[in-house]
Formats: C-alpha cells, structure tokens, sequence
C-alpha cells in the first residue's frame, strides 16, 4: 500500500510539473518602459486545439491610453482591449517545451507578429517573442505566472 501511496505522489508531482511548463494559465505582462506591471492575461486552448490568450484585466491607470483597440485591422477593430484577444493559435513543438506557430497582437499599435512561448523558470515565467519573418526579427517579454 505505501509503495502505491508513493507512486501516486510521483506521478500526480510530475504532472502538476509538467503542467507548469506550459502556457496555460494566468499571466502577468510587464511594460517594457516603465517595467511595471501592465495587464494580465489569460492562456487557454481554443477549439480548434491551438492557444487563446485573452486580456483580462489592465493594471497601469493611465488616462492617455485608449480603451479600445482602434489601431487594429481585423475583426478587432474598435473592440475594448479589455476581454480581447491578444494570442490566437499556437501549438508546442516536437516534445519541447516551446509553443509556436500562432499570432500576437500589440493592442497598443494594432499590429500580428508571429509568436513564440517558452515556459521558464519551472513554468513561474513566460518568455513571450514577438516576431516578424525570422524569430531573430523581434522581442521578448517575460511574464510572470499568477496562478
């Protein structure tokens, strides 16, 4: 019985392991100028399989920006940045810890980049790429797991 009580534990550490070396969850997006806490998002798989990402709350007060995503070209157009979706699609690669393949929209320019999500420091950090053509054409940001 404490041979199975043990192998329990194990596999149920190693999938809660597992889990957190995911994007799925509750992220916190950082800005990249005043480095303070920006939004949070949430990342969920969508119907189709692929990745979701969805703004759920904004965290900077700042009367100049504008609530809607009036810089956007798609289906986005106009729409409140909070409850938008910002990651559409997405998928992890061969057996790594790397999802890739979808989009990221910046609500603040209106412009899709392609994506690349990489789960760091146990899962407790996201390194979110943004790129256009190459992965070396971009930037990273590091969001930070809030559950």
């Amino acid at each position: 019985m404490i041979k199975h009580t043990w192998t329990l534990a194990a596999s149920l550490l190693a999938f809660a392991a597992q889990a957190q070396m995911s994007p799925l969850g509750l992220w916190r997006s950082i800005d990249d100028e005043t480095k303070q806490p920006k939004a949070e998002i949430r990342i969920t798989h969508n119907a189709a399989g692929g990745l979701s990402g969805v703004v759920e709350k904004g965290l900077q007060n700042n009367p100049n920006t504008d609530p809607n995503c009036n810089l956007c070209t798609d289906d986005r157009k106009g729409k409140p940045k909070i409850g938008l979706e910002i990651i559409r699609g997405g998928q992890q690669g061969d057996g790594k810890a790397v999802w890739e393949g979808g989009k990221i929209l910046d609500p603040e320019n209106g412009k899709n980049y392609s994506l690349r999500l990489t789960p760091i420091e146990d899962g407790k950090k996201l390194e979110v790429r943004g790129y256009i053509g190459a992965p070396l054409l971009g930037r990273t940001q590091t969001w930070i797991r809030v559950q």
